[in-house]
Parts: structure tokens; C-alpha cells; sequence
């Protein structure tokens, strides 16, 4: 009977061992597919973050352009009112100048005392 408890020791001992190192086979396939899990997931990240960047950076593009449109639209705008106010100025400058003139007109047509 011990030779037969002497076997039995042994086939348990290595059946143990043999379940400690399928068991540990098991988890270095679980680390790596972990990892690999993380690089997916790295990769991913880093294209939403790339199509984040360009998403913005399309918005910022789209912001900046409406502030050039709205920077032509004033300077038009200024452009504009220098003209009519050139024209008001203008008017202004003839009228007193063909004050000066009638006032010259008169000066010679009157003597001097």
C-alpha cells in the first residue's frame, strides 16, 4: 500500500504542478493580450486626438475667417464713410472758397476810403 500512496503523492505532486504552470501559462497569455489591449487602445486615442485637432482646428480656421470677413466688412464700411465724408468736406472747402471770391469780387468793385 505504500508504493501505492508513493505513486498517488507523486501523480498529485505533478498534477499540482502541472495546474500551477498551465495556470501561469494562462496568465502570461492574459499579460500579453493586455498589452496588446493598451496598444489598441493607444492607437485609438491617438486618432481621435488627431481628428479632435483637426476639428478644431477647422473651427478655429472657420472663426478666424469670419473675423477677416468682418475685418473687410469694416474696413469697406470706413472706406465708405472717408468718401461721403470727403464729398461733405469738399462741399464745405467750395462753398467758402466762393465766399473768398465774392468777398474779393466786392473788395475790388468797392473803393477804399
Amino acid at each position: 500500500m505504500s508504493e501505492s500512496q508513493s505513486r498517488y503523492g507523486i501523480i498529485s505532486a505533478l498534477t499540482s504542478q502541472k495546474l500551477s504552470i498551465m495556470g501561469a501559462k494562462a496568465d502570461l497569455k492574459e499579460e500579453v493580450q493586455k498589452k496588446e489591449q493598451t496598444v489598441l487602445d493607444l492607437r485609438s486615442d491617438l486618432a481621435n486626438w488627431k481628428k479632435d485637432v483637426q476639428e478644431d482646428n477647422k473651427r478655429t480656421e472657420r472663426t478666424m475667417d469670419l473675423e477677416i470677413q468682418k475685418a473687410i466688412n469694416i474696413a469697406k464700411y470706413s472706406q465708405q464713410k472717408l468718401r461721403d465724408k470727403e464729398k461733405v468736406y469738399d462741399e464745405k472747402i467750395r462753398a467758402i472758397d466762393e465766399a473768398l471770391k465774392r468777398i474779393e469780387d466786392i473788395s475790388k468793385t468797392i473803393p477804399n476810403p
